[in-house]
């Protein structure tokens, strides 16, 4: 089964509000750049190299002038600029390269994490299964692995207690980031997305900004 078609499952809906503003300070050399994205051979299911060859250098994570009001350790989604940021605190944060689902269009505001998961199950939704037909074998559930769209890691967007259907979620594809993809949310590279879920416990805000 072509991984690209069902990258990213989990679709969205709701909500409003914004901010900004930022300016890049230097990037990574790319003798930087393989160690950061190398291979993370003691996962549960061992993560191959990410082929930097494949990304715009642009989307490389890096720290950045972020000015901003809003708490260490916040999330903010620019999906227009396919950026995920985390507020470092200073006037910096840290910047990854995302790509972007049509859900992750859709959708703007405030959340939080309510819910993390390493190796989740990826279970399509039905409107999903009714365009994609060939996504029928998984409607209980894709057990975890590379070929799982959510991936190794995955942040679960909630407001009012209640699950959003928007995700945060890890992705091994470097030639979708800083693209539009056919479905799905918010997606980093794995080695982007394990550095972010360690530093974010449930709760934490995440803003995302209009599209």
């Amino acid at each position: 089964m072509n991984r690209r078609s069902f990258l990213a499952g989990s679709a969205a809906a709701l909500g409003a509000v914004g901010l900004a503003g930022c300016a890049t300070s230097g990037g990574m050399s790319l003798a930087e750049a393989e160690r950061v994205y190398g291979p993370l051979p003691n996962e549960r299911f061992p993560i191959p190299a990410v082929n930097i060859s494949k990304i715009n250098p642009k989307y490389l994570r890096r720290t950045v002038r972020y000015d901003s009001d809003e708490a260490v350790g916040t999330i903010i989604i620019d999906p227009r600029h396919y950026y995920v940021y985390r507020i470092e605190g200073g006037g910096y944060a840290t910047r990854y390269g995302a790509n972007v689902g049509r859900a992750g269009f859709l959708w703007s505001g405030d959340a939080y994490i309510g819910r993390k998961a390493e190796w989740p199950v990826w279970t399509p939704p039905k409107e999903m299964i009714l365009r994609q037909p060939e996504a029928a074998p998984y409607a209980g559930g894709m057990p975890p692995g590379l070929n799982n769209p959510l991936g190794a890691r995955t942040l679960y967007l909630y407001q009012n207690g209640v699950y959003t259907l928007y995700t945060i979620y890890s992705t091994i594809m470097p030639e979708t980031i800083g693209k539009g993809i056919s479905s799905g949310c918010i997606g980093l590279l794995t080695q982007d997305m394990v550095h972010l879920y360690n530093q974010t416990p449930v709760n934490t805000k995440v803003v995302v900004l209009p599209a």
